[in-house]
């Protein structure tokens, strides 16, 4: 029997949450499961992630194939240090920006506008040196 880590869905429509669990790779994604080994909620800010390492260690070390979501949760959790000694770089990537283009554009413009108006304030010193 192959074992794969991964999320099975729960929450209402629209509205996610996943649990962790160690099922068989032929059962369907909503369908038997060996164990539950944590959540994942993804709509929370930031994201909640609860992982029990020692039993998702216990897997990794019999076998067990995560899917590269899980992995990637491992990895945040410390589970996959645990596991396999690699060391990885665990930090939770920061949130998105959620900003439209126009302020984008705009944030763009502010910092190049003063860089602009820097430039000829550097020429002006040097010329006026050349001439005395």
């Amino acid at each position: 029997m192959a074992v794969k880590l991964r999320l099975m869905r729960m929450g209402k429509k629209k509205q996610p949450t996943y649990r962790v669990v160690a099922a068989d790779s032929r059962s369907p994604r909503n369908g038997r499961f060996i164990e539950i080994i944590g959540t994942y909620e993804p709509r929370q800010d930031p994201s909640v992630i609860k992982i029990d390492n020692e039993r998702a260690v216990h897997w990794l070390q019999h076998g067990a194939q995560p899917t590269e979501r899980v992995e990637k949760l491992l990895k945040i959790s410390g589970a996959w240090t645990e596991a396999t000694g690699e060391t990885v770089d665990a930090a939770v990537p920061a949130a998105a920006s959620k900003k439209s283009k126009k302020q984008i554009e705009k944030e763009a413009e502010a910092a190049a506008a003063p860089a602009a108006e820097e430039a000829p304030a550097e020429e002006t010193p040097a010329e006026d040196g050349d001439e005395g």
